[in-house]
């Protein structure tokens, strides 16, 4: 299996993601790919302390959507595991993702617990079409489960599964990519998977910056327009344009108005 963290900026971040997953009782077995996505904090240097990782250098922030396209893409095995580099893996997480999807033909992507640094279930769970609401799990044993709309902040896929849509949607920039993954998994008929004994901690990274907040909004209106149709993405761009102005979020009107995504292009 593989696994891929894409970053930007979060070097202590991303050292700590990669030390977690040099722990992992799976790490011989498990390639690591880096997706540095133009960060000018020292991160892209990180391959001398990780040299049985390959690094990914992008010459500036194209998103993170971009950016697990091209580290799924490297991955020359049958499973990717993706992470952000908040998060921090389990030593056991891995191997138990893996297996579940081993044992389960009905499933085409597994989730593992995401936890609090107190070890207690963090925000993972949130409802199609995205609202930017998350809740953590609710766990009545070990067993797998299936969840609607697990956050991409850790999430193992069969790599099958995203050549036969071609890619990841880049029509998301930061934020939308797990929702439309979700989405084309249920679509096909298939579950996600939420297993409890395999675990990663998530650090939340508190609010929002503007650029980010209006992300989200594009993101939706893209998502609404792909699976409600055309009328319902318009209508969600409107509301990602307005809703700002007349909150007096001026900050983050300047870029719904204009549809320009964290990597800068327009949406």
């Amino acid at each position: 299996m593989s696994v891929v963290v894409v970053s930007h900026n979060r070097v202590e971040r991303l050292r700590r993601c990669l030390e977690s997953v040099e722990k992992s009782e799976a790490r011989a077995s498990l390639e690591l790919i880096v997706v540095d996505n133009g960060s000018t904090d020292g991160s892209a240097r990180l391959d001398d302390e990780f040299p049985n990782a390959q690094f990914i250098r992008l010459p500036k922030n194209f998103g993170l959507t971009k950016g697990l396209n091209l580290g799924w893409r490297a991955a020359n095995t049958d499973y990717v595991l993706f992470l952000h580099d908040d998060t921090e893996l389990a030593p056991r997480a891995a191997d138990l993702l893996a297996d579940v999807l081993d044992a389960r033909a009905d499933a085409s992507a597994v989730c593992p617990l995401l936890v609090d640094e107190a070890g207690h279930p963090a925000p993972q769970l949130g409802r199609l079409p995205p609202d930017g609401k998350w809740q953590p799990a609710e766990l009545s044993g070990a067993d797998p489960f299936p969840v609607e709309y697990p956050r991409g902040a850790a999430l193992m896929v069969r790599v099958f599964v995203i050549k036969a849509i071609r890619q990841i949607d880049e029509r998301y920039g930061q934020f939308g990519s797990d929702a439309d993954l979700a989405a084309q998994i249920h679509r096909a008929g298939k579950k996600i998977l939420l297993v409890p004994p395999a675990t990663v901690r998530h650090y939340s990274q508190g609010r929002y910056a503007a650029e980010e907040r209006a992300d989200f909004l594009l993101g939706r209106a893209v998502f609404l327009g792909k699976y409600r149709g055309f009328g319902a993405g318009l209508q969600a761009r409107f509301a990602a344009v307005f809703g700002p102005l007349f909150g007096f979020r001026l900050s983050e009107f300047s870029y719904t108005v204009g549809g320009k995504k964290i990597d800068g292009t327009q949406g």
